[in-house]
């Protein structure tokens, strides 16, 4: 990497690359009352999930190069774009918000972080992970954010968009922000491939077009208007798997609103959020990152490979390439995004 390097000066972190673990492995995580049913528990799905299948014709008629792939094939992938690190994120358990018993979600998610941990974590030092957290129990949440953190050595917890009773600005969690903000870790609000209310769409590619970014705009504006944020200067909270072209609209909105409440009940604005660095959003392939940019900076935004979720993206090779030929983004903003910003909000 180092001898890449000298050719190429460019410094690359993947801000929200992905596991594909299986129902298959994780259950060997799990204590030995799920072990022992194992036949039982895997005939049904571990994690609970909507109704419109990804993978369907109608969703994606192109051809298809699925992969789960092991630690060893990441670790290639890495290689091949010269990517210095990856954060890892999971896939079908970032339904955790969906599971209804809080002692079944804490079991589920102690056992992803020891998998993650075990055959990804350990393997290469080019992977950081990032935990798991049962929100339906909060005391455990915070337990197994604490021992991903200091003894795993995780960059910090994800928090689901999707699935929880209650918006993740609620009272019920805050504990969970002070923790990170003590540990001084990132917290991410990731999207998931579910939406409440399925049944109003006819198509998958309705669900898919809006699964990922109106979770987001939710969780964003109950957070932005709790007044989270105010006292827990070193927290940092990234949304990610939806883009960012939605940030300027939402903000100029919701700052709008703020403006009607006397100033001495008024949450921080996102604005100044900003400019503390306590907000970072993904920056996907959308036509309105260089607008974006102009509109709330690029101190903000994270580059991501999403692999192995594009299914047609797989070449890290290429997709570095066209991020970095993008004549639409200035060479300097490129840059944070693509190191900077990541480095600083995952701490690493």
């Amino acid at each position: 990497m180092e001898k890449r390097r000298a050719k190429n000066s460019t410094r690359i972190i993947d801000s929200d690359g992905h596991v594909r673990e299986t129902d298959e492995q994780i259950i060997e995580y799990m204590s030995a009352g799920y072990r022992a049913r194992r036949k039982a528990m895997l005939y049904f799905p571990l994690v609970p999930h909507h109704g419109w299948h990804r993978s369907i014709l109608q969703n994606d008629f192109r051809e298809q190069d699925f992969r789960v792939p092991n630690w060893r094939e990441w670790a290639e992938k890495l290689d091949e774009g010269e990517i210095e690190l990856a954060v890892l994120y999971p896939t079908r358990f970032m339904h955790i918000g969906q599971v209804g018993s809080p002692q079944y979600a804490v079991e589920l998610c102690h056992a992803y972080n020891d998998f993650l941990h075990d055959q990804f974590l350990k393997q290469d030092h080019r992977f950081r992970g990032m935990a798991l957290l049962p929100l339906q129990d909060v005391p455990a949440a915070l337990q197994e954010l604490r021992r991903a953190v200091e003894v795993y050595h995780m960059a910090g917890g994800i928090l689901p968009a999707e699935g929880l009773p209650l918006p993740l600005g609620h009272p019920l969690y805050r504990p969970i922000f002070e923790e990170a903000d003590r540990l001084g870790c990132a917290l991410s609000v990731h999207s998931c491939t579910s939406l409440r209310d399925n049944d109003r769409f006819l198509q998958p590619n309705e669900v898919a077009t809006l699964a990922h970014v109106i979770p987001q705009m939710r969780q964003f504006t109950n957070i932005m208007f709790s007044g989270l944020l105010n006292e827990l200067k070193n927290l940092r909270l990234g949304f990610l798997e939806a883009g960012c072209g939605w940030v300027p609209y939402l903000i100029s909105k919701i700052e709008e609103r703020l403006e009607r409440i006397p100033p001495g009940e008024r949450p921080g604005l996102p604005s100044e959020l900003l400019a503390r660095k306590q907000l970072f959003f993904q920056c996907g392939e959308e036509m309105t990152t260089g607008r974006d940019i102009e509109l709330i900076g690029d101190g903000c935004l994270l580059w991501a490979s999403d692999f192995p979720h594009e299914a047609t993206k797989t070449d890290l090779k290429e997709l570095v390439k066209d991020f970095f030929a993008r004549k639409d983004l200035p060479g300097d903003s490129k840059k944070k995004i693509a190191y900077d910003n990541p480095k600083q909000f995952y701490a690493l």
